[in-house]
């Protein structure tokens, strides 16, 4: 395969066997992260939003379920995967795909805002210095969206060794999980700093909710059922109700902005979560059904890799478009840097792997991949190599 014919590898990521909707789901929710972090990288920086409004509102809209939606999914391949592979495999798999990247892309990102510092008007005193590498592992929103890979990482290692070493069955988690996330919400609403806990707890209830429906979920047989209408669309008209009053809350003026439900009306937040992953996995299997806009899978396969360097690339390509190209209206500059966050990870990803720089996303060589590249695309390979279902 050459990377000018395929740069985002859509030949390999298409002829995987893997369940469609999850990587429809992956992707629809990633390019949502995509474009509350481009509106994030933008303010501050020249970014007028007053003559705009749709674009912050849209922006709030679909805030609420967009993380959570992650832990879910990883929830329903917990049981599958400790089938497969062990706890131990497990642990040294979320420790390969999940605690190497956030260690490694944390690192470059905090490197690049230190050597920043010395050129704006933020330093040490603003909490830029080299004790943020770190709260990458104490205190990860402190680092901005790394909080996500540290919470993913810690919930699925406790999660699998409760299910697999005692033997504690899913809706014991459930009930461990609303324990949980009553906790958080306590910290939340009284403001008391509990580090990367906080969102271990707010989110375990999540991933535990996958592992519940998991068997139903993921059973071919049920494909049919939910791939319908008459269940999207009802969930279309009761999301919407409900997203539309979540916005109106969220944008009201406060010190915690689109996260004043999450943090201040947790348990809104909780239904508000729910109805939303619901309403997604929904069109993701009309999507699946359609075979419709199969370029949302390949960012879906991506989805971690795109998280990563986001930010990163959010930020380059905003200082390129403002002080090289001089572009300051707002909506092209939203579409710009939203749109490399999420194009320019995926290239860059695969430009890893066809040179021998996958060290950067994982310390174990992601064997067919690279063998894929190294054969030139060769569609013998993929269905030599293709004997199971991954995910």
């Amino acid at each position: 395969m050459n990377l000018r014919t395929d740069p985002f590898n859509s030949k390999f990521i298409l002829n995987e066997k893997r369940w469609l909707w999850v990587d429809y789901d992956k992707g629809i929710s990633i390019m949502l992260v995509g474009y509350g972090h481009a509106l994030a990288t933008l303010q501050g920086h020249g970014l007028d939003l007053s003559s705009y409004p749709f674009f912050n509102y849209i922006g709030t809209f679909f805030y609420g379920f967009r993380m959570p939606l992650f832990f879910i999914v990883s929830g329903l391949l917990v049981g599958r995967s400790l089938n497969k592979k062990g706890l131990g495999n497990y642990i040294a798999d979320r420790t390969n795909n999940i605690l190497y990247p956030l260690l490694v892309w944390g690192f470059i990102e905090i490197s690049f805002q230190i050597i920043a510092s010395r050129f704006t008007h933020i330093n040490i005193e603003q909490g830029i210095g080299p004790s943020k590498y770190l709260k990458l592992i104490t205190d990860p929103r402190q680092t901005g969206h790394f909080w996500y890979l540290n919470a993913f990482f810690c919930i699925g290692v406790i999660y699998a060794t409760l299910k697999s070493a005692f033997k504690v069955k899913p809706f014991l988690q459930i009930i461990l999980g609303l324990i949980l996330f009553s906790i958080s919400a306590y910290i939340h609403i009284h403001n008391i700093e509990a580090g990367f806990l906080t969102d271990v707890f707010a989110y375990y209830i999540f991933f535990a909710l996958g592992d519940l429906i998991s068997n139903v979920m993921l059973n071919e047989y049920n494909i049919h059922r939910f791939s319908s209408w008459k269940i999207f669309l009802p969930l279309l008209v009761l999301f919407i109700i409900i997203q539309y009053f979540f916005t109106e809350i969220n944008l009201r003026p406060s010190a915690d902005g689109n996260s004043f439900v999450e943090r201040k009306m947790p348990f809104f937040f909780l239904i508000e979560a729910l109805i939303g992953c619901a309403t997604s996995v929904s069109f993701s299997f009309l999507l699946q059904k359609y075979r419709l806009f199969t370029w949302i899978r390949i960012i879906g396969y991506h989805s971690l890799f795109i998280y990563c360097m986001q930010m990163i690339v959010m930020n380059f390509t905003r200082i390129f478009c403002q002080s090289i190209l001089h572009i300051e209206y707002s909506p092209v500059l939203i579409i710009l840097v939203w749109s490399a966050g999420i194009v320019l990870p995926i290239f860059f990803y695969n430009f890893c792997l066809k040179y021998n720089l996958w060290w950067l996303y994982t310390y174990r060589k992601p064997t067919r991949q690279v063998e894929y590249f190294k054969s030139d695309g060769d569609i013998s390979f993929e269905l030599s190599a293709n004997k199971k279902v991954v995910v």
